[in-house]
């Protein structure tokens, strides 16, 4: 689905571990085997457990069982495990732990969130900003798309998004428009996107031939009465709706007219409440 490079997995490792797990070296219990479970004390969708093996393997722990990411788990469905020595198994406890727990909390509110929309109207997509945690970006993608929704834009150099501070550098709105030919055809392959907050320029921005019009913060009444009039005026124009949508008023959006749904919110999920299981062999 999404790769991560074994670079990013060796620095997850090492803000946990600098050197070792100074507690099992002290109690002299590391070299006792057993085994090590992970289970979630309420329903998920699953994201991490790919990422969560490759630690395991890189710590010594023999990855016994996984269900892959995406899935969805009952309370208390076992999904990960492994055998080890008591040391591999305390080093890699937390780090795999805090990884699951958060991007799997990132897919369940992603899954709640397609499901309300998708309730409304099933043609419309949930896409993510690119205003995730700084160092969190790439498992932070990976937890949406098993949540069901789509990467908005990944980066600047990926897609041509044009906001009111870039028309301010151009002479303001009215010059921006008289420009448009002009950009299309330095970028002739790529779709042309442009953020408004009026129905009234998004009508005159649909003339001038702009492919996608994403409305900021505009309320989804406004959406659902200006909507038939944009497709009028280009029957192919995709609307976005942005800025403030979440789970609350997901469904009032989801029947306003557009196509897609702008959120940063599906990236501060409360992580999950999962858990591990560490048992002596024997026991």
């Amino acid at each position: 689905m999404i790769y991560i490079p074994d670079e990013a997995i060796d620095r997850m490792i090492g803000e946990d571990i600098p050197y070792l797990d100074l507690t099992t070296w002290a109690l002299d219990i590391g070299g006792q085997r057993g085994e090590i479970e992970y289970f979630s004390r309420e329903k998920a969708v699953l994201c991490g457990t790919e990422e969560a093996m490759r630690m395991l393997v890189k710590l010594g722990v023999t990855p016994v069982f996984s269900l892959p990411s995406g899935t969805v788990v009952e309370p208390g469905q076992v999904f990960l495990s492994g055998t080890g020595t008591a040391q591999s198994l305390h080093m890699a406890w937390k780090v795999t732990q805090n990884l699951l727990e958060c991007c799997s909390g990132i897919a369940t509110k992603t899954r709640r969130m397609v499901d309300i929309v998708k309730s409304v109207n099933p043609s419309v997509t949930i896409a993510s900003t690119r205003k995730s945690f700084p160092g969190t970006k790439a498992m932070s993608v990976k937890a949406i798309l098993c949540g069901g929704a789509a990467p908005h834009r990944l980066g600047l150099s990926e897609t041509v998004l044009v906001f009111k501070e870039h028309a301010a550098f151009c002479g303001g709105p009215d010059a921006f428009l008289e420009r448009i030919g002009e950009l299309k055809s330095r970028v002739p392959e790529k779709k042309l996107v442009v953020e408004t907050d009026s129905v009234e320029y998004a009508l005159r921005l649909c003339r001038a031939g702009v492919d996608c019009l994403q409305f900021d913060k505009l309320p989804p009444e406004e959406l659902l009465a200006g909507s038939a009039e944009l497709r009028t005026a280009n029957p192919n124009v995709v609307l976005l709706a942005a800025g403030g949508i979440d789970e609350h008023n997901a469904a009032a959006y989801a029947a306003s007219g557009v196509d897609v749904l702008v959120t940063t919110g599906l990236f501060f999920a409360k992580p999950l409440d999962m858990s591990v299981r560490l048992l002596p062999d024997g026991e």
